[in-house]
């Protein structure tokens, strides 16, 4: 009997994947995923059949990986974690009778975080500005909701050359709710190579640094910067 494991790789590297996914990864049979995802974890897969399709793939891959699993161990594969906008959901909304597992993995904002400090250590939101699952209108809702909530907000999918308008749209509306003094950073290619990051404040922010490997970390009213590292306190009583 076969089985599917719906893998999260983390940010790329193959040093920020957990032990699990890389023991389902070296236990199946078949890999499947977007080429570029592949290419991030070919030391594991060399010896490997690979089913890989371009961006636009997701559910041709999906069917594929559930068709694949009747007989054989399978592992279609999303940076991040499967389950934060990657392939999770879907594979489980086609799934019929077959064995599925869902392997978890570092997702992009933890990432980020990690690299600015501890920006996410209170309440905080994940948002894609993509607006190819989600109408741009709803969108700005929810930007507007979290900012108005006072949530930590990480902006995925923040620019492309389809959207170029929506970040800064965005952070407009964030403006709206926070000071100007609320630090914003931008995490680019976010624990793999050429890793850059750049600090702002919603007063000064710029987005033409910013890309669609980029994530961009909004702080709340508390948040700020302490010698050149982004922090959100969690609410501590401390005495010095």
């Amino acid at each position: 009997m076969g089985k599917l494991y719906v893998i999260g790789i983390g940010p790329g590297g193959l040093e920020h994947m957990t032990l699990k996914a890389v023991k389902a990864i070296e236990e199946s049979e078949i890999i499947v995923g977007y080429n570029k995802y592949i290419d991030y974890i070919k030391p594991l897969i060399e010896s490997k059949e690979v089913y890989a399709t371009g961006m636009r793939g997701e559910e041709d891959r999906c069917r594929e990986a559930l068709r694949l699993s009747k007989d054989k161990v399978v592992a279609i594969i999303s940076t991040g974690d499967a389950g934060i906008y990657g392939m999770a959901g879907l594979i489980l909304q086609l799934r019929k009778d077959e064995q599925v597992e869902v392997i978890p993995g570092i997702t992009a904002s933890s990432a980020a975080a990690a690299v600015l400090g501890a920006p996410l250590m209170h309440d905080n939101c994940n948002i894609s500005l993509s607006d190819l699952m989600t109408p741009y209108e709803l969108i700005k809702q929810r930007v507007k909701s979290a900012a108005e909530s006072d949530f930590v907000i990480s902006l995925y999918n923040p620019k492309s050359k389809g959207r170029p308008g929506y970040l800064m749209e965005c952070i407009n509306i964030i403006r709206q709710f926070r000071k100007g003094s609320t630090p914003v950073a931008v995490v680019k290619n976010a624990l793999r190579e050429g890793q850059e990051t750049k600090l702002y404040t919603l007063e000064n922010f710029q987005d033409s640094f910013t890309d669609m490997v980029s994530i961009v970390i909004i702080g709340n009213s508390q948040s700020y910067i302490k010698d050149g590292i982004f922090i959100t306190p969690r609410g501590y009583d401390l005495k010095d």
